[in-house]
């Protein structure tokens, strides 16, 4: 299985733990690593580039940061520019059909912030919803998220840890399937 990693940070030098699952990834046979803001440093998506990767892929990683609820505005931006009707979606846009997209979400916050009586009042599985809807739409198999919490007080050797646990998880052929509720 061949499988892309798309990393949406906007400062990867400055993050500990997105820099270090990229790192990992970056030594794993069968993946690529694509750092979409150091590809795109003026936010001008080559549509057509992303697109081949995204064909050439069985397994799709989105990697990011969880900001304010939602995903660093590249990826939105990504997804408006890459994902379009004819290709992704609609009566011929069948190129996604068959493969799996996965989360990979780095969260500020503790767990129990993402509970119906936490901080937040929602759980992240509610707040990712738009982007299990999204693989809904072009026909990816959206997989269980893989997401590390309280990330900024995470230790050195927490860190090691989640990024182990990470590339188990990410390159598992096993890895759950996200039953619609």
């Amino acid at each position: 299985m061949k499988t892309l990693v798309l990393v949406f940070h906007p400062n990867l030098t400055a993050s500990r733990l997105n820099r270090r699952w990229a790192e990992e990834m970056d030594k794993q046979a069968g993946v690529t690593v694509h750092r979409v803001y150091e590809a795109y440093p003026h936010e001008e998506i080559d549509v057509a580039a992303e697109q081949k990767l995204l064909e050439q892929h069985d397994r799709i990683v989105l990697q990011f940061p969880f900001y304010w609820y939602s995903t660093p505005s590249l990826l939105k931006k990504w997804e408006d520019a890459v994902l379009t009707y004819g290709w992704a979606y609609g009566s011929t846009g069948n190129k996604l059909h068959g493969k799996e997209l996965l989360l990979a979400v780095s969260v500020g916050a503790s767990e129990d912030s993402y509970t119906p009586n936490g901080a937040f009042r929602y759980t992240l599985a509610e707040l990712l919803r738009p982007l299990q809807a999204t693989s809904n739409m072009i026909g990816t198999s959206f997989l269980a998220p893989y997401a590390a919490y309280g990330v900024m007080q995470l230790s050195d050797d927490q860190i090691e840890q989640t990024a182990k646990d990470y590339l188990g998880y990410v390159l598992n052929p096993e890895a759950a399937l996200l039953a619609v509720r």
